[in-house]
């Protein structure tokens, strides 16, 4: 697997310039920013929460940080989302690779300004092995609709 398709599509939608990064496969954000030899706060890292109800929302931050839970509580009670029941949410990425970008799949994105800061950004591409790297800007125009919130 190279990109997930849901990711393929909404790159494609947006028009948005991109590079595939290849790397040894990695199983966390962090160590695919190792892996790959980019900076761990350039890797936008995904947690996943929900509301026990059926609601979900995603958290991106750097993969070399920690979701502080209080910051998001405070818009409801949020929860980490088990690992278990992400795959009926992205059928087409394989477990623990959920790109950052919430807008593709309908999920509500909170995004930490601490990547926001950056010049480029790196995310998971679906599977264990490719990053895609881009401009802050084309990024921003990839997830429209993320709100910008101190996560970390």
């Amino acid at each position: 697997m190279r990109m997930a398709k849901t990711l393929q599509q909404r790159l494609d939608q947006a028009n948005c310039d991109y590079d595939i990064i290849p790397h040894p496969h990695s199983a966390t954000s962090l160590e695919s920013a190792r892996t790959a030899g980019v900076p761990a706060e350039r890797v936008a890292k995904s947690v996943m929460l929900d509301d026990r109800h059926g609601n979900y929302i995603m958290a991106v931050l750097p993969a070399n940080r920690h979701l502080d839970m209080s910051k998001v509580r405070m818009s409801g009670d949020w929860q980490l989302t088990r690992e278990s029941g992400l795959p009926s949410l992205f059928v087409d990425c394989e477990r623990g690779a959920v790109p950052a970008v919430g807008d593709a799949y309908a999920i509500k994105m909170l995004l930490d300004p601490n990547i926001t800061r950056q010049g480029d950004v790196y995310l998971e591409a679906g599977d264990h092995d490719h990053l895609i790297h881009m401009s802050m800007e084309q990024y921003l125009k990839l997830v429209p609709s993320a709100e910008v919130r101190e996560l970390c």
